[in-house]
């Protein structure tokens, strides 16, 4: 509908980068639905919220640090401008985002606001290109522990703990099966009675503080708890090892981080039809593996 050019990065990240390209209204065109959409989901998100004040619209743009100075300004000055004119609040970080030259320009406020201040923000940048080359941010893939309870999976994200797609809970379910072991604090925790939605979070899904979720070690690596660790080995056909490797490692490397465990692939050997991979960790580590890998 806005005939720009999107691309939305790769999936098994905590973040995922939306480039739009085309011509400025096509641009702000489809600025100003993303808007729209994520206060739609705002409002969505309120119905099963107790909190009474509509938090703002926030968008977390992407730019060369090149240009940020152009955008603030000298003093402040035109930062404070596009801040008066469109009433969005505008955020420069002071850092870069990691292994990158770019940095986050964090916009918050109505759609509007957003839309007439990232009309302000593009006038800047094409009157300021970039100087040198820019070495673009790519969001690494998530590496937080997950955690079980009461046969749900939870990802950390700040303070809460939000309810994990059933994929993961179904793997948990299948390593408890495969692999006895004893889980740390409490086995049935006592959830309270109340679940809000994520403060500050444009989530519909329920969140639940902290404290009454059980940990297993079997999926969050490092506890002094764990079981000691142990080796195996498979062999899978050269011909479908590239989908467990997956494009730049990012398969391989998700099951390492979903399942805990270290996992070495052997080079392939001449006049071979398999390759080798050995996977190391506990027990339960191993057995998360091994579905994953299979699975894929």
């Amino acid at each position: 509908q806005s005939g720009a050019r999107i691309n939305i990065s790769e999936g098994n990240c905590p973040e995922r980068i939306v480039t739009i390209t085309g011509p400025t209204d096509a641009i702000f065109k489809a600025f100003a639905m993303i808007a729209y959409k994520f206060e739609e989901d705002i409002t969505n998100s309120m119905s099963n919220s107790t909190a009474t004040s509509k938090p703002p619209v926030t968008l977390r743009l992407v730019v060369p640090a090149s240009q940020c100075g152009s955008l603030i300004g000298k003093g402040g000055s035109k930062i404070k401008e596009i801040r008066e004119s469109t009433g969005a609040q505008v955020q420069v970080a002071g850092d870069m985002l990691p292994n990158s030259t770019e940095r986050a320009v964090t916009i918050s406020g109505t759609p509007d606001a957003i839309i007439q201040c990232v009309k302000q923000i593009c006038v800047v940048m094409l009157e300021s290109p970039p100087k040198g080359a820019t070495i673009p941010y790519r969001p690494k893939p998530a590496s937080t522990p997950v955690i079980f309870a009461g046969g749900q999976a939870y990802t950390i994200q700040g303070q809460y703990a939000i309810p994990h797609p059933d994929q993961l809970t179904k793997l948990h379910q299948l390593a408890m099966q495969q692999t006895p072991f004893t889980p740390l604090g409490q086995t049935t925790p006592a959830f309270p009675g109340t679940l809000g939605s994520v403060a500050g979070e444009q989530r519909s899904s329920a969140a639940l503080p902290l404290p009454a979720l059980t940990v297993f070690p079997c999926i969050c690596p490092g506890l002094d708890a764990s079981p000691p660790a142990s080796t195996h080995e498979l062999t899978i056909p050269n011909d479908l090892i590239g989908c467990i490797i997956g494009r730049q490692g990012t398969k391989i490397n998700e099951i390492r981080q979903m399942s805990g465990a270290q996992i070495k692939i052997a080079n392939a050997t001449e006049g071979s039809s398999e390759r080798q991979i050995t996977i190391t960790g506990t027990p339960a580590n191993i057995s998360l593996a091994q579905y994953l890998i299979n699975a894929r």
